[in-house]
């Protein structure tokens, strides 16, 4: 496995007639093709003047003073990246099922395990994306983004004053049969006020499947409230018993409703009955919402 490679070169006046791939080569000991690769994954980043921005192109046009950056990680460039699925295509937006794994952003180290990068440069024809909500990389479910900047900022808007009704599902070890009605938890998060509601759904030999509903939006909230009550996630490694390797998190954004910002009509999106989280699924060792 090759090393990691971090550069950050100004630009001579000599490498200004180059091509950025060939600059790049000659700097890190790579091949052009592996530059270009390391471009396309949006691990290269120039800076001219004060704009900053991933370059993708290797024929692009470099200036005495650029800045080139490359951030090369192997580990990092090879993952395979999981495929996030088109649910509805409604024009200045669109809805998608996100699998375990796909991240909501990039790094410094590239991009193209972003579900918007994946959609822009795979599924819509170069529409541009917009990220106007998130999922940790480790849930599953169901996700909107938009395709228009005033899109984006209605949706942006609708979110931020909570006027999108946001079901989640998990499943956890042990009884919750108890939590026959919506039961609120109330358990500040990084020192913040949260609210979460719980309701059971269904029982299997020993986990429970809960219905989950969010008063507040801290970051990682259902993990924390769901392990405060000793009833972690299955596979959650953060605040539960999971290993590495160990079955994926079993935490899903099951559905989203809205009033849609162009037709004004009531909008309800629920991921495919084959892709929710399941007891059956899970007991039988299946990793459901990769």
């Amino acid at each position: 496995m090759e090393n990691i490679i971090e550069i950050d070169h100004q630009i001579t006046l000599d490498q200004s007639t180059k091509k950025a791939s060939l600059v790049l080569a000659e700097l890190s000991g790579l091949s052009q093709a592996q530059i270009k690769e390391a471009m396309s994954k949006g691990a290269v980043w120039v800076q001219h003047n004060k704009k900053r921005q991933r370059l993708r192109r290797a024929s692009k046009v470099l200036v005495q003073g650029d800045r080139l950056e490359l951030f090369y990680n192997p580990a990092i460039l090879q993952k395979e990246v999981p495929q996030p699925q088109l649910m509805a295509d409604e024009g200045d937006y669109s809805i998608w099922f996100k699998p375990y794994g796909l991240s909501c952003q990039g790094s410094r180290w590239g991009d193209f395990s972003s579900i918007n990068r994946q959609v822009e440069a795979h599924f819509l024809n170069a529409r541009p994306v917009f990220l106007v909500h998130r999922l940790d990389n480790a849930t599953s479910g169901v996700m909107v983004l938009a395709h228009s900047k005033k899109a984006a900022r209605e949706f942006s808007d609708m979110f931020a004053a909570r006027k999108v009704d946001k079901r989640y599902q998990a499943i956890v070890a042990g009884d919750l049969s108890s939590l026959d009605d919506w039961t609120e938890v109330v358990v500040p998060v990084d020192g913040k006020s949260a609210s979460t509601l719980l309701k059971f759904a269904e029982i299997d030999k020993g986990h429970s499947l809960i219905d989950v509903r969010l008063n507040t939006g801290r970051k990682h909230q259902i993990r924390q409230h769901l392990a405060s009550l000793g009833h972690a996630i299955i596979g959650d490694r953060l605040y539960g018993q999971a290993q590495e390797g160990d079955i994926n998190l079993q935490l899903q954004a099951r559905r989203l409703c809205f009033i849609c910002p162009r037709s004004q009509k009531s909008r309800d999106y629920c991921i495919p009955e084959h892709l929710r989280l399941s007891l059956s699924d899970l007991l039988a060792g299946n990793k459901k919402g990769a």
